[in-house]
């Protein structure tokens, strides 16, 4: 998305995790309950390639030099992990990302560690997005269908594509698609609300 940045620059941003050895969900839960989140290798950042002033397109494509912490695990169902989710999509609220989040999950007959990916709804202001407007404090889609259970990663629900429905004259309807236990995809259908109902 062309945006800008925390400077007031117009830029191209991008949202990313980066991942590093050692930060796997699967590696950081055999850590403990007492275990600190790294806030710089487990979190959403936001990074801004410069463009010039005449055109929207970037003047070295890759070249980023601003790079931000944009989000941090917070919540229980993204306390391994978040990541980002779909494109950033611009709604009467702002940039609307359907992301992913990681967390443990207690279940006596599951294999030791057994984790849940789910998704969660960040706003982030228009003419600034590194600014969260909202975030939502539980997941807006969780794993609970047979096939999002059972799969080759099971526990999983994984948000990737999403499409606004102008098409249907419903500006405020989204379709996302997303990963169903790494075997499937399925759809799901977000509504975005006239007004947000609480930040962070």
């Amino acid at each position: 998305m062309a945006a800008p940045n925390h400077a007031g620059k117009l830029q191209l941003a991008l949202l990313h995790r980066p991942l590093f050895p050692g930060t796997l969900p699967e590696e950081t839960v055999r850590e403990g309950e007492s275990r600190l989140v790294d806030l710089d290798h487990e979190s959403i950042w936001i990074s801004y390639c410069p463009m010039p002033e005449d055109s929207h397109e970037p003047k070295q494509p890759g070249l980023f030099n601003s790079h931000h912490r944009l989000a941090t695990p917070v919540y229980p169902w993204e306390m391994l992990k978040i990541g980002g989710g779909t494109p950033p999509m611009l709604t009467r609220h702002g940039w609307m990302i359907v992301d992913h989040g990681v967390h443990e999950v207690d279940a006596p007959a599951a294999p030791k560690h057994p984790l849940c990916d789910s998704a969660g709804v960040m706003i982030l202001a228009k003419e600034q997005p590194h600014v969260i407007r909202y975030r939502s404090a539980k997941p807006v889609l969780e794993p609970l269908l047979h096939e999002e259970r059972h799969g080759i990663v099971p526990n999983v629900v994984f948000p990737t594509g999403i499409d606004r429905r102008d098409d249907l004259g419903q500006p405020d309807r989204f379709d996302v698609y997303y990963g169903m236990a790494d075997s499937r995809i399925g759809v799901a259908r977000v509504l975005v609300p006239e007004l947000l109902m609480s930040y962070l």
